[in-house]
This record gives structure tokens, C-alpha cells and sequence, in this order.
């Protein structure tokens, strides 16, 4: 399939140019491509895998959407920073151990950006810069924000088992 490839023009491998390079080859080329034979065992395996993946990937959307839910309703200017990260694990650790603004509050940015560092070098800075920037945003403290304190971080720890599940499987 590669020498194939280096027929058509361009550099990049993409999905996208695969797809066309064996659809092409399929067409005109039919004695270049041969069938895959899966036994049943194999295919028993694959999908016992696949819809384990699938659960993963649908547990991993609840909770994610579970935790955005919540920041929506007790601090939407913190959800708007942090909601579209939940899937880096920085962004995950961070909700384990400080849960709510109030703790993000109390731990501090200084010592927020130094324990964040190591889990995301790049980022680190200014996701903490713009965690506080959000925190300083909203001046009304909505009652039962408290409660976050509790169950943000029950969720966060739920959705990095998850990924790292997941993680597992592609190994």
C-alpha cells in the first residue's frame, strides 16, 4: 500500500488520502489487496473490546458532562476554562484534590501552578492564570457551593479511572 501511496500527489498522510489511495487501488488495482480473514475467536475478542471501549467512552461523557453541569450551575465562568479541558489529565487532578472555588481559592495560585507544572508544563501557567481570572469573575456565591467540595472531586477521580481505562486498552 505504501509504494501505492507514493503514486498520488501530496505529502501528508491522512486518514483521508488513505481511504482514497485503497478505494482507488480496490477499483483498479484488485490483485494488490488481499483479504483479512478473522477467525471467530478474534472476532469474539475484538468485540468484547470494542464494547467495552464504547462503555468507557459513555461512562467518560456522563461524568464529564455531570462535572460541567455542576460548574455551569454554581460558577459558569470557571465551567467556560475548565469544562472544554476535563479530558487532559492536569485539568482532572486538579478537581481531585481542590473541588471547588473556594478551595482553588484557599490553595492558592502560586502553589497551584507549581503542583500543575509537572502534569502539564505548557499549560500550566496560564491555566491557572485563567482559573483565577474566572474565579474573580463571578462576585455572587450561589448557595450550596459548599457541596462541590464533595462531589466534584468524587467525579473527577471517576472520570481519570476512566481514561486511564481506556489508556489500558489501546496498549
Amino acid at each position: 500500500m505504501r509504494r501505492i501511496a507514493d503514486l498520488y500527489p501530496g505529502e501528508a498522510k491522512t486518514d483521508a488520502k488513505d481511504a482514497a489511495v485503497i478505494a482507488d487501488a480496490a477499483r483498479t488495482m484488485p490483485h494488490t489487496l488481499r483479504s483479512l480473514e478473522l477467525t471467530d475467536e478474534m472476532t469474539a475478542e475484538l468485540t468484547v473490546l470494542v464494547g467495552f471501549d464504547q462503555d468507557l467512552a459513555a461512562e467518560a461523557t456522563r461524568t464529564s458532562n455531570r462535572i460541567r453541569g455542576l460548574l455551569t450551575q454554581f460558577h459558569p465562568s470557571l465551567e467556560r476554562i475548565l469544562g472544554p479541558r476535563l479530558d487532559h489529565p492536569a485539568v482532572t487532578w486538579l478537581l481531585e484534590r481542590h473541588g471547588s472555588p473556594a478551595a482553588l481559592h484557599k490553595a492558592g495560585r502560586r502553589k497551584l501552578v507549581e503542583v500543575i507544572r509537572p502534569r502539564a508544563p505548557r499549560m500550566a501557567q496560564k491555566l491557572i492564570d485563567d482559573v483565577f481570572d474566572a474565579l474573580d469573575e463571578q462576585t455572587v456565591i450561589v448557595p450550596g457551593t459548599g457541596t462541590l467540595d464533595v462531589v466534584i472531586p468524587s467525579l473527577a477521580r471517576s472520570l481519570a479511572a476512566v481514561h486511564e481505562q481506556r489508556r489500558a486498552l489501546e496498549t
